[in-house]
């Protein structure tokens, strides 16, 4: 099992200083892998990523979410067609930095929705995600499909729509992004939702995130349920802690998010309670 930290614990942007700060204290609070935020990947250093990434001994993964402008899911043709090409970015990045994994929501928008997703445009998701699991797949490298609430998504909410999204694509390398923050508002059971993905095959990348974004195990996820469960299908993938405040700010995912308050003020402190957390409880 790998234990990794979402790069915006410790900054909002990757220029070669942030990049420096955010591996480092990665590797300082005793972190395996840091998960770079590639929500604009024509904007990384790949180079210098990869340089800062190997004199810590540290591996990476990155994530995204889409915004309406790229939206894979959507019907007209022009946006998808964005979508696909930012999303051809973020898996060149990947490669380029030495990772193996590509998730989040990279299958629609990262938005709220007015309406449920068409047939058309879950067609269109579907292809993209082929289509990338296939040029994912010449370099070693998984897509892992990160289900979101409600109000973040209409394309897929739960563990069980996400198995049967990736089931239709039928690609090996589609496997299923676990996120406890939005699992904490779908799921009628995490351990059931975690022994549901295991069982497919497809539990592929975790995410540990507290019901309000803060540290963990001071809001209302049940993490004796979540964390047993994984220990119970013998999980060894990548475990990512994620959790955002107003204190660390990107120019468009804080508000994609709605971090509107600080619920954290000092990184190091979160990272480091939260890696203490995780060990006594993962045994890694």
């Amino acid at each position: 099992m790998k234990i990794g930290i979402h790069s915006m614990v410790w900054v909002g942007d990757w220029t070669p200083d942030a990049a420096r700060h955010a591996i480092s204290s990665s590797r300082e609070a005793g972190y395996d892998l840091i998960e770079l935020s590639a929500i604009s990947p024509e904007t990384f250093d790949a180079d210098l990523t990869a340089k800062l990434l190997a004199e810590n001994d540290l591996e990476c993964s990155a994530s995204l979410g889409l915004g309406p402008a790229t939206d894979v899911s959507s019907e007209d043709p022009e946006c998808a067609a964005r979508g696909r090409e930012r999303l051809e970015l973020a898996l060149n990045l990947v490669r380029d930095c030495g990772g193996k994994m590509l998730c989040g929501v990279i299958y629609s928008a990262l938005t709220k929705y007015s309406q449920p997703a068409t047939e058309k445009g879950i067609r269109n998701s579907q292809e993209t995600i082929a289509a990338l699991a296939d040029k994912a797949a010449a370099s070693g490298i998984s897509l892992g499909l990160e289900f979101c609430n409600r109000y973040e998504t209409n394309v897929i909410n739960t563990t069980a729509e996400t198995l049967r999204y990736i089931e239709e694509i039928g690609r090996p390398n589609v496997v299923a992004h676990l996120d406890t923050y939005h699992m904490n508002i779908e799921e009628h059971s995490m351990a059931g939702a975690v022994r549901e993905a295991a069982a497919a095959g497809k539990l592929g990348y975790v995410h540990v995130g507290e019901s309000h974004r803060g540290q963990l195990g001071t809001g209302s996820v049940n993490w004796d349920e979540f964390l047993g469960a994984l220990k119970e299908v013998n999980y060894d993938g990548i475990v990512t802690f994620e959790s955002f405040s107003s204190k660390v700010v990107h120019s468009t995912f804080s508000n994609d998010l709605a971090i509107w308050r600080n619920l954290w003020e000092d990184s190091m402190e979160l990272a480091t309670g939260a890696r203490g957390f995780l060990r006594e409880r993962l045994g890694h």
